[in-house]
């Protein structure tokens, strides 16, 4: 058996259907995930996209925690400078205390969204994304000293401690500050271009133990699609390459269907998008996807493989997660990460 895999779900909207159907939708494949042996279910945080509809993770989590038994479920990623930090530690102080042992806290410096969408969501700016992660957890602990006006405030429930905490990135910018706080550590490797290797680097090399993390633990996010054979898988990513192609266009509408793409004329340049996008995504027969996977994990020591699958057909979404899980051969049983802190 490979290294763990868990789920980054998007919550991906297609063109002929509706985000309140993607939201639904959720509960299928989380279920069938905790029945497969997957460790974690995670959401991102995006904002004024129609093709994703995971605009509030929180809620989300809350709600694939009731339905579901194993699994772990978290944030991948809560975008801080959206956020204020005092209702981030109230709301995973909650999460903690109606389904403790199994929730993650994912957090990320970047906005989700478009620089209109970021004025409205009157962030703080990304520089202070340290001080807000401080405030936080001084919060989150009541570590504020005498005198500061923050000394009397209790996050509420406070009979338990935020969740397992994970830093996330896609340029290495979080790497040393997640080492350093003796935290989790997730790369992006589904959307950037980036090494992860450097980052990795830093983050182990910077780690301190912490209550959480006796040792670094590190995630890698990665696109894959899995099919009974390549073609089909083909066929189904052809859905997100007309995706990314818009997308580099500021075009952020609901996900074409892979007619759609298939029938579209792409010009020169848009097909070295296509190309560059596709080296970042394993797509193909269940076999090797999660060869490719396993030899992803061993070249950057990754402790977990995080994948996320956006795939226009809700049922071929749900068969190219079952079809991984199957190659690894895994059952809730099998499965090696804990449900509570990483291994100690």
């Amino acid at each position: 058996m490979g290294v763990p895999l868990s789920v980054l779900d998007l919550v991906p909207v297609g063109a002929a259907s509706t985000a309140g159907e993607a939201l639904r939708n959720t509960v299928d494949l989380a279920r069938l995930a905790d029945r497969l042996g997957y460790a974690r279910y995670w959401f991102a945080e995006h904002h004024s996209m129609p093709s994703i509809a995971s605009s509030s993770p929180e809620i989300l989590i809350g709600h694939i925690a009731s339905a579901t038994e194993r699994i772990r479920v978290g944030s991948g990623g809560i975008m801080l400078p959206n956020h204020v930090p005092l209702q981030v530690a109230e709301r995973f102080h909650t999460l903690e205390a109606l389904h403790p042992g199994r929730i993650d806290l994912g957090i990320g410096r970047a906005p989700g969204t478009d620089p209109a969408t970021v004025q409205a969501l009157r962030p703080f700016p990304a520089e202070r994304f340290s001080e807000q992660l401080g405030e936080m957890l001084a919060l989150s602990r009541q570590e504020f000293p005498e005198g500061h006006p923050f000394r009397s405030i209790r996050v509420v429930p406070s009979d338990v401690a935020l969740p397992p905490i994970w830093l996330l990135g896609s340029s290495g910018a979080s790497a040393r500050l997640a080492g350093q706080l003796g935290m989790g550590y997730s790369f992006a490797s589904h959307f950037s271009h980036a090494s992860p290797l450097p980052a990795i680097q830093v983050y182990r090399e910077s780690f301190q133990p912490s209550a959480q993390f006796s040792e670094p633990y590190m995630i890698l996010a990665v696109a894959a699609i899995c099919a009974e054979t390549e073609e089909r898988a083909e066929h189904l990513a052809s859905s997100m390459d007309l995706a990314w192609v818009r997308i580099r266009r500021g075009e952020f509408g609901p996900l074409p269907s892979p007619e759609e793409a298939t029938a579209y004329a792409y010009t020169a340049v848009e097909r070295s998008i296509v190309e560059s996008y596709r080296q970042l995504s394993f797509v193909g027969t269940p076999g090797s996807v999660r060869e490719r996977i396993d030899t992803m994990a061993a070249a950057t020591g990754a402790d977990e493989i995080m994948v996320t699958s956006t795939i226009y057909s809700h049922s071929e979404r749900l068969q190219s997660f079952h079809l991984l899980a199957m190659a690894g051969d895994r059952s809730p049983e099998m499965s090696t990460v804990p449900r509570g802190v990483p291994p100690t």
